[in-house]
């Protein structure tokens, strides 16, 4: 009689679900964002979500959700714009997120932002953190770099060559290279320690901030003087003690439309050669004029333009 042999696998009955990728999310803030959301796992701070329901998404705003901790944004592989603005971040790293062209983490307590995988990057608003530092070299489609009020001592967008608009007030800045930066149209570099500026490279530039630094050369001969708004505060540098001459492109020009300049300082073509022309040789008084181009002799408590051969344009003022 011949005996048949059954071998019977026990295997355990394995449901689907049990395959699904979690991601690793401990702030519980974050955590809790993702789940009312619809992009968790429906198990309240468990410290994961699923991955499928965070990896296919494009923008995500956590701002003011009193996020410490972002781990869990790596999984976030199509991010194109991530606001994380005003929370309690001390560190970031979007390196993961290769697609981010839009990045807003402002007002946290950063002292690290990693973004250098970060190439698609457009605009970076980095403000009011606590970064001494930060690496924008392989940004190069940046063309808004908001990083004012924070701590950096320097800041290299040599790189950056389509830079539209750049905020870096409010640092501890001592030097500022944007002579690569032709596309450049707005600079505010004020409240720094700059004591060289040279914007002669910026042809498309029509706004500078420059007031509250150390500047004692200032460069603006970039051949578009004229085309800066007048009607706006386009153009300050005042509060620069040690700034006696501005190159611009025309004298009258800037005598006539940029006010906002210190008593001591005047307007020139070369200012480097006539501060040396003036120790050497007496230059003539040709006239003096009013704030309308107006000669005059000029009364007390009135801003007056004394004019001279040399091409230089000194602004006064008698304080009776």
């Amino acid at each position: 009689m011949k005996k048949l042999l059954f071998i019977s696998l026990c295997l355990p009955f394995i449901g689907f679900g049990q395959f699904t990728l979690k991601t690793y999310v401990p702030d519980d803030n974050f955590e809790n964002y993702l789940e009312a959301n619809s992009m968790g796992d429906g198990i309240a701070l468990n410290d994961s979500v699923n991955t499928l329901s965070v990896e296919m998404l494009m923008s995500l705003d956590v701002s003011n959700e009193n996020i410490s901790d972002l781990t869990g944004i790596e999984d976030f592989t199509v991010l194109s714009s991530l606001k994380c603005y005003s929370n309690q971040l001390t560190s970031l790293d979007v390196s993961n997120n290769i697609y981010l062209t839009a990045l807003r983490c402002q007002s946290n307590q950063l002292t690290s932002l990693d973004v250098s995988q970060n190439t698609a990057l457009n605009s970076l608003f980095f403000y009011s953190n606590f970064l001494t530092g930060i690496d924008v070299s392989n940004n190069t489609a940046l063309t808004y770099l908001y990083g004012h009020s924070n701590q950096l001592t320097s800041l290299d967008v040599s790189q950056n060559t389509d830079l539209y608009f750049l905020k870096c007030e409010n640092n501890q800045l001592t030097s500022l290279d944007v002579s690569t930066n032709t596309a450049l149209q707005h600079l505010h570099c004020y409240s720094n320690q700059l004591t060289i500026l040279d914007v002669s490279n910026d042809t498309a530039l029509i706004e500078l901030h420059c007031q509250d630094n150390q500047l004692t050369s200032l460069d603006l001969r970039n051949g578009n003087n004229m085309n800066m708004p007048t009607f706006t505060i386009s153009f300050n540098a005042t509060n620069n003690s040690n700034l006696y001459c501005i190159d611009v492109d025309n004298v009258a020009w800037s005598t006539a439309n940029w006010i906002y300049i210190d008593s001591w300082t005047s307007f020139g073509t070369n200012c480097s050669a006539t501060s040396v022309q003036e120790h050497t040789t007496n230059k003539e008084l040709l006239k003096v004029t009013d704030l309308l181009g107006r000669e005059t002799k000029g009364t007390k408590n009135e801003v007056l333009f004394y004019i001279y051969d040399d091409g230089i344009v000194e602004k006064r003022i008698v304080i009776e």
